[in-house]
């Protein structure tokens, strides 16, 4: 079983339009609500292909009793805690190509004693895990080192930590020693201060994390694919789609894949892609299931070209 944190989810609406012009009026093809938020995403993604997972969220204010009534209509065993704030409201506006703008608000503040609240419940939920997946930005207030506390307290219960979030609060984490961290090009860009233009540069990157604590690094590179360092090596992978509807969720459903997959060596890392594949291939915030996933596009690279430029 596989318990996600997401500290600040949010209720995410998602609109297409033909073309997003600003200052104009637009009307929109099409509308839709989805649950939102990292670690919800992975556990949705979970849920839909039958791996057991528990959602942990705080929920405040009529949309996140919103949030909690659609994650229990879905099926998924999300445990809301609830805190004085309201839950965000996300925005994705949703261009034909798969061009998308996403408009995200912050999030309400929580408490201390909220903090402690959910963290209760995480320790309690992790008792009969597999994995805590700690996902997603941090609400205003709360102390960057959230997610390293998690990290030192699972440790001597052998409990394993995914990380999947940006900025100081990945640095903090990084440095209480994780067992998996999966940032994108853009936060591993910010992590280590400097531009990531080839493969070489990424796997550099991914390696300076790795000596600050980090075991693993799982990198998602959205059309150039994935790329896992640990300790028995590096390995790229690819999984290419022709016809992509978006990309919100994407890397959320690459880490559930891989997560679900054992979350080690080529057998996880292509799990991994052909979820986060199937992800593009869908509209909005959708997790894809079993009929959504196609396998045979990945294409796994042990011996990648690391002098590879990436894409743009």
């Amino acid at each position: 079983m596989i318990v996600t944190l997401t500290l600040n989810p949010s209720l995410d609406r998602t609109v297409e339009v033909d073309a997003l012009t600003r200052g104009a009026v637009i009307r929109t093809r099409s509308a839709r609500l989805d649950p939102g938020g990292k670690g919800v995403n992975v556990s949705r993604a979970l849920l839909a292909n039958g791996v057991p997972s528990v959602a942990v969220i705080p929920v405040g204010g009529p949309d996140g009793d919103q949030l909690h009534r659609m994650l229990l209509a879905e099926g998924l065993t999300a445990h809301a805690v609830p805190v004085a704030g309201r839950t965000r409201s996300n925005v994705t506006i949703a261009e034909p190509g798969g061009v998308v703008t996403k408009l995200n608000e912050p999030g309400g503040p929580l408490s201390r004693a909220e903090l402690d609240a959910v963290a209760e419940v995480v320790v309690t939920e992790a008792e009969q895990a597999s994995w805590v997946a700690a996902c997603g930005s941090l609400p205003p207030g709360v102390p960057d080192g959230l997610y390293a506390e998690l990290c030192k307290a699972f440790a001597p219960e052998g409990i394993r930590v995914a990380v999947d979030s940006s900025g100081p609060a990945l640095m903090a984490a990084v440095a209480a020693g994780p067992h998996l961290i999966k940032p994108n090009r853009e936060e591993l860009t910010e992590a280590v201060g400097r531009p990531l233009d080839r493969l070489s540069d990424v796997v550099e990157a991914a390696e300076k994390l790795r000596a600050l604590g980090a075991r693993s690094v799982l990198v998602s590179l959205g059309a150039d694919g994935a790329l896992l360092v640990d300790d028995d090596g590096i390995i790229a992978g690819t999984a290419p789609v022709h016809t992509p509807k978006g990309t919100v969720g994407a890397g959320d459903a690459l880490l559930a894949g891989f997560l679900s997959a054992g979350a080690r060596g080529p057998g996880a890392l292509a799990e991994g892609l052909a979820w986060g594949a199937a992800a593009v291939r869908l509209p909005a915030s959708r997790m894809p299931g079993p009929s959504d996933i196609d396998r045979d596009d990945v294409r796994l690279h042990p011996e990648p070209d690391l002098d590879r430029p990436l894409l743009a």
